[in-house]
């Protein structure tokens, strides 16, 4: 996960979201569900922790990787099936059990995602999984879809950046093309953080107006 938001503020982007945490607009503290969705190295927990600022109701729900790891799960440096179903099982459950006013960091589409693009995906059945997965999807409020910009904002590894984009792919066919039809609002954000918090408070005002 990528560290606090001050660690990727830089430059024009670090001037532009002091601009925006000091010019006047509403602090949207409606009661909703969000969550936060994309591939890994988006820029998706800079954006949670943004907003955690200018939403102080709403409490951040880290994601399953980091719970679990906190709680003494030791992940294999490339995470097995078992270690991404487990990541499944823990974000299904926070889904179900939680509370309103929550921004969620990852939710169990993430996970499909990341196990259909395993190594291994052929030992993974997700049919087993749907049905709960389309259950809880459905205690959410909003999704927002942190995808890979074109030109992409992060330098990284030739293989790193095939998966990257493998997951993007699915994640762009399960919640923008509605692949299973979750029944969940979506919602894709784009460009700086202080530019993709504007977007995810728009849409929050519109389903409140």
């Amino acid at each position: 996960m990528l560290g606090h938001v001050d660690h990727i503020r830089e430059g024009t982007e670090e001037q532009e979201w002091f601009e925006f945490r000091v010019e006047p607009h509403a602090r949207t503290n409606g009661d909703m569900r969000i969550a936060f969705s994309g591939t890994h190295r988006t820029g998706k927990t800079t954006l949670v922790a943004a907003l955690a600022e200018l939403l102080p109701a709403y409490e951040v729900v880290d994601e399953p990787y980091h719970q679990l790891e906190e709680e003494g799960h030791e992940f294999a440096e490339r995470p097995s099936i078992e270690d991404f179903e487990l990541q499944l099982e823990r974000s299904l459950d926070r889904l179900v059990e939680g509370a309103e006013n929550q921004l969620f960091d990852r939710c169990p589409v993430d996970l499909l995602a990341y196990l259909l693009t395993h190594r291994d995906a052929d030992g993974f059945d997700v049919d087993d999984w749907l049905p709960r997965v389309e259950v809880a999807m459905q205690r959410l409020d909003l999704v927002v879809f942190v995808p890979v910009e074109d030109p992409d904002r992060v330098s990284v590894a030739p293989e790193e950046r095939r998966l990257r984009h493998r997951v993007d792919e699915e994640l762009r066919s399960i919640l923008l093309e509605n692949r299973w039809e979750l029944c969940v609002e979506v919602m894709e954000v784009t460009g700086p953080v202080a530019a993709r918090a504007r977007q995810v408070l728009a849409q929050i005002e519109r389903r409140r107006s």
